[in-house]
């Protein structure tokens, strides 16, 4: 009895590991595994083609992108500058990556998620709103005002935005727990998606007159990381 019990104890353990493995990108079983466009001679990890190690250099772990203020002269206001596996190859299977976020006064990063990961936002200057709305069906929202210094998490896949209510520029860093996090920001997804979404389905969603979902279709959603 003893025996089924401690075997049963082992099982429910290996299962909780398991889950916990699979919360964010997989773990790597080397080193490191620097991301390579070309498939000759290289192997599939992760969604990229790695190198052979022994080829790596210094350059394939460095970004210096993060250093420049991106342009807010746009629709939002705002612009997110990655890092992530893109930018910086020597992050592939390594699961984790980086964005500069830089907001004009009342400049906004709209209503977005990311699919693939948590993130924790550190507020560098100026001061932000921020907040995310959990699952249905509660659909909670939490909001906090941030200044400089401070820290804020959102989590993985949840509804989430940054506002700055400041009269002068602000700038964040976000960490995020995926090589390739992924974004989908809610109104350009929904009304600017290729092919268009049927109005008659947004307009049912929406409880709105045909009009306002033609309406919100044809202006430009701006994507503000680009």
């Amino acid at each position: 009895m003893a025996n089924i019990h401690y075997f049963t104890l082992t099982i429910s353990i290996l299962a909780l590991a398991s889950s916990l493995a699979y919360a964010s990108d997989p773990s790597p079983l080397q080193d490191f595994c620097v991301a390579f466009n070309e498939s000759k001679n290289a192997v599939f990890v992760n969604g990229r083609f790695c190198i052979n190690p022994k080829l790596a250099k210094a350059d394939d772990f460095f970004f210096s992108g993060l250093r420049n203020a991106g342009n807010t002269s746009n629709p939002v206001g705002s612009f997110v500058t990655q890092a992530n596996v893109a930018q910086i190859p020597g992050l592939n299977t390594l699961g984790i990556s980086l964005v500069r976020i830089d907001y004009a006064p009342y400049g906004l990063n709209p209503p977005h998620t990311h699919p693939r990961a948590t993130e924790v936002l550190f507020v560098l200057e100026g001061t932000l709103y921020v907040g995310f709305v959990t699952s249905n069906p509660d659909n909670r929202l939490f909001t906090k005002v941030l200044n400089k210094g401070d820290v804020f998490v959102f989590p993985q896949g949840l509804i989430h935005f940054q506002f700055n209510v400041g009269k002068t520029n602000a700038v964040a860093i976000a960490a995020l727990g995926s090589q390739n996090p992924g974004v989908i920001t809610i109104a350009n997804a929904v009304f600017g998606s290729n092919p268009p979404i049927s109005p008659d389905v947004l307009t049912k969603a929406f409880q709105v007159d045909k009009k306002v979902i033609d309406y919100l279709q044809k202006q430009f959603w701006y994507d503000n990381s680009n």
